[in-house]
Formats: structure tokens, sequence, C-alpha cells
């Protein structure tokens, strides 16, 4: 199945998309919005594969929507505009469907879907030391290579990626994290923190016995009780 999610101001829009997307039995559609802020936050968290987005939306425009998500989606834009069509494909669009939506034009634009989907790695797949990842914060953008990062610091829902000095946030969880990244080289230091084992500087013991990390810039990670043990035994001989 795929999941999808619309933002789209018009109900009248979002009745008649939804009543065409239910001819497609493998799409399952997580939810619809008319506000972007409330969509933004609904993407974030629930990450369907394809947005169904509308380009003029009170508050923010489908381009400004798109600018503020950390995670991106397939996008297929839906609009009564045509010469809105070389911008879209800027932000990487898979379809622009020009409203009222013909039934054809949206079967064609889901195959485009399922055609980025079988030649995609999953979302999921583990990520290896020099893999590059996208990471955006605001107005900043990078690829980063994941052994440039010293440490990941959980901060409410989001995670803060710290690397040369820099300190972004993702809208992901450690153990979303965790279950992608290189146990090679990243370490579940506490509930707090996964830490890059080649960017420790030095080890210490606290008072009260636990084991004290200083990284190499200049910050301080204790290892939990629970993951002391097999930190030890991953850097013993």
């Amino acid at each position: 199945m795929t999941t999808a999610m619309i933002v789209e101001d018009s109900r009248l829009a979002r009745v008649e998309l939804k009543n065409l997307l239910l001819q497609h039995h493998d799409i399952t559609l997580l939810g619809e919005y008319e506000e972007p802020d409330m969509a933004i936050q609904a993407i974030e968290q629930q990450q369907p594969e394809v947005l169904f987005l509308d380009i003029q939306l009170p508050g923010k425009n489908g381009f400004e929507l798109l600018e503020a998500l950390s995670y991106q989606p397939a996008v297929i834009f839906t609009t009564a505009y045509d010469h809105y069509a070389v911008r879209s494909f800027e932000y990487d669009a898979l379809d622009y469907l020009l409203k009222p939506i013909e039934p054809a034009r949206l079967a064609q634009a889901l195959q485009r879907v399922q055609h980025r989907r079988d030649n995609t790695a999953p979302a999921n797949s583990k990520l290896e030391a020099n893999s590059s990842v996208f990471v955006k914060d605001g107005e900043q953008c990078w690829m980063l290579e994941l052994s440039r990062v010293v440490h990941f610091t959980s901060v409410g829902n989001y995670t803060e990626v710290h690397f040369d000095g820099h300190r972004p946030l993702i809208h992901k969880s450690l153990n979303q994290l965790e279950a992608r990244l290189p146990e090679h080289l990243f370490f579940r230091a506490n509930r707090q923190q996964i830490i890059n084992i080649k960017k420790i500087a030095s080890i210490d013991l606290t008072i009260a016995g636990n084991l004290e990390l200083v990284l190499c810039d200049a910050s301080n990670v204790e290892v939990s009780r629970r993951h002391s043990a097999r930190f030890k035994q991953l850097l013993s001989l």
C-alpha cells in the first residue's frame, strides 16, 4: 500500500480527489488538510509517501510548505493554474495535475509514484558511514556525510544533529535514527544521545562509576549503566 495525504483548501476539490483515489485500492489516505501549518505538522509526524498539494493555500503557498518540511514525500501538485508548472519541477515534483483532475491523468501520476517507489531504496534502509543524507534547518541545507556527525541528541519530538559546529533539528526520533545508523560507527550512549565512536576524545569515570565520554566538540556524554557493558565490549581488544 502507498500512503498519501491531501493538502487542499477547497472542500469540493478535496472531495473530488478523495473519490478518485477510492478507485485505487493500493492507496491509503492518511488525512486531508486545508491549513498549511497543520498540514506541515501532520506530514512530519505521519510521513506519507505521496503528497497531493495545492499551490494556492491560505497563509503559505504550496512551495513555502515544502520548504518548511524536513521530511520530503513524493509531491503531486494539484492546481487550477498551469503557470506554476515550471517552478513546480524545481521542487522535484513527481507530477502536476490541473483541476478538474481527470481519472486517466491521476492514474498516470500514481504509476509514476509506483515507479519511483520500485526504484528507490526504502526510507528505513540501513545507512553506511559514507552515506550522504539531506539535512534542512530553516534556510540552511546540507548534504551531510554521516561520518561527520559527532552526536545526535534528542530534543522533545526532534533530534539535534551535531556536526562542524552546526546543530540543525530534524523531525526524527532517536529510535528511528538508531535503526538506520551503522552499528560499527554509532553507539546509543543513553536515552538522549547517540554518539559517533570515532569522535571520542577521552573517556573518564564518574563518581558513580559510570563512563563519561568527552567528544571532539567538547561535549560531555555519560554512558548509562544499561549501555556501559556493551560499550566496553564494543571497544575492548
